[in-house]
């Protein structure tokens, strides 16, 4: 017996789409979902925005540890170029400083010798010395 067509009915309807039915730790998941795309694209491009605005404006302010001279005094000789040590018995030996070579000081490390404050980006570069 071959199957006869399917009639509908006058009245007939298609099934209605009902509304979600959201609770509310579903409505809280899709909230934090957003809030942090939001955060992931929006942070950094804020970053990309502020080290283009700071590569645009001249940096002037004098570094702080040498106040922009450049050089900081030796912290093994305190300035002196010269080391003296007490061997005992009342008996001291000087010699000269090991670690600035007796020029009594030594390249900020902070500006590298420039005398101008690094900015905060700048200052997590990489160089490598080897």
């Amino acid at each position: 017996m071959a199957a006869l067509p399917r009639r509908r009915r006058a009245g007939a309807r298609y099934p209605r789409i009902r509304a979600i039915d959201l609770d509310q730790n579903t409505i809280v998941a899709i909230s934090v979902g957003v809030v942090s795309i939001a955060v992931g694209i929006g942070v950094p491009v804020f970053y990309e925005t502020q080290i283009d605005n700071a590569a645009k404006r001249d940096n002037t302010q004098p570094c702080f540890p040498c106040s922009g001279s450049g050089a900081q005094v030796c912290r093994f000789c305190s300035g002196k170029g010269i080391v003296t040590v007490v061997l005992g018995a009342g008996e001291t030996e000087e010699s000269q400083c090991v670690n600035c070579e007796g020029i009594c000081s030594l390249t900020c490390t902070t500006c590298q010798g420039t005398g101008i404050q690094p900015r905060y980006l700048d200052r997590r570069e990489f160089k490598d010395d080897d």
